[in-house]
């Protein structure tokens, strides 16, 4: 099960963008904003197999990706980070979003352009040890490391206290970053936040020997396609094969096997600790037809959490940012720009509502 848990590609689009009334705002200000397209190709450190991608979004936000130096302590030098950084910086407070469980910046393909679309300034960052980042010298890959590395990215490259966007497995290394840098965050957004298991389970007991073995099957076609499966409902053929050529294409980077392992071994996240420490306004965002973490675990955090309001997506599964991307940055970006709820959200004292893509925004 938890080799699903950050796999997930745009299943369909659910509405025009014109009806989200978004307005784009705000001037140019440096820094890492103002990337071009880079003239139409794609970064040359991506592998080969990026050209083998069909689906457009996908292709047209592997153009955007850059690495970014950051200075890290448990190296000695830069490592050249992937990700993909905003058009135009914005006066307000960016929104920064990370991605699932061995996944990359790629996994926000159709909802990036809607977050820029609603007037934000964006960002796509790859966690340390998946992604695109060159991590050649083979650092460490651990919880420390991930959010060592994630927090000199965001005092070298942004720089101000930012909405953070959790997905899955992402929502585990949001809190675990907001509860050691509160300074760096505003608010969260969590996502189908799978924050209650215990690291990587018995994984890290593993020997090297064996532990090389699992990570290989992680990577394995037949292990991504049964993923979408549990991920996506009436999923076609010619999907599968695209999208598994999506969420498969960092594990071909040379050092992905030993980063992978690497996580591993260190036994991974575990922030069921954490939970009561986070202080920031929350919003939990889950999916009523989730078949990887159960609507049971939200309502958990939901109620754990001292500031969380918690918006549910109808007729969707694990990752609705990708299934559901024009329901999920119209919550993001109400929420990051401080919209008021609507009203039948404030007339639940625990702030839950229940949004249908289907009945909303489809025209």
């Amino acid at each position: 099960m938890v080799v699903a848990l950050g796999l997930g590609f745009p299943l369909h689009q659910c509405g025009p963008r014109k009806l989200l009334g978004f307005r784009v705002s705000g001037g140019a200000r440096g820094g890492g904003c103002g990337a071009d397209d880079l003239g139409g190709g794609f970064p040359s450190f991506l592998p080969k197999e990026v050209h083998n991608i069909r689906d457009p979004s996908a292709r047209s936000l592997a153009q955007r990706i850059q690495r970014l130096p950051v200075q890290v302590g448990f190296s000695e030098s830069c490592i050249m980070s992937s990700c993909v950084t905003p058009r135009v910086c914005r006066d307000a407070n960016p929104v920064v979003l990370l991605h699932c469980f061995d996944s990359s910046c790629l996994e926000w393909r159709s909802a990036y352009p809607l977050l820029e679309d609603a007037g934000l300034e964006a960002w796509a960052i790859d966690i340390l040890g998946w992604g695109f980042s060159d991590l050649e010298r083979r650092p460490p890959c651990n919880v420390a490391s991930k959010r060592n590395h994630l927090y000199q990215l965001w005092k070298s490259h942004i720089g101000r206290p930012m909405t953070l966007v959790g997905p899955s497995l992402g929502a585990a290394v949001a809190i675990d970053f907001t509860v050691n840098f509160p300074e760096a965050v505003d608010k969260l957004v969590l996502i189908n936040a799978n924050v209650y298991a215990k690291g990587t389970g018995v994984l890290s007991n593993l020997p090297k020997s064996m532990a090389y073995p699992m990570a290989s099957l992680l990577k394995s076609i037949p292990m991504r396609w049964y993923a979408k499966l549990l991920i996506f409902n009436g999923i076609s053929l010619s999907r599968i094969v695209d999208y598994t050529n999506v969420g498969r294409l960092h594990c071909l980077l040379p050092w992905w096997e030993d980063a992978t392992v690497n996580f591993m071994l260190s036994g991974g996240y575990n922030v069921a600790g954490q939970i009561k420490h986070v202080r920031q306004k929350a919003l939990l965002i889950c999916s009523e037809r989730d078949n990887i973490v159960s609507n049971k675990l939200a309502e958990r955090l939901h109620n754990e959490l001292p500031n969380a309001s918690m918006r549910k997506v109808a007729d969707c599964g694990h990752m609705p940012h990708i299934e559901k991307p024009y329901v999920i940055a119209k919550l993001i970006a109400d929420f990051a720009q401080g919209a008021a709820a609507a009203p039948e959200a404030r007339q639940h004292s625990q702030g839950v509502d229940t949004i249908s893509c289907k009945k909303q925004y489809i025209a």
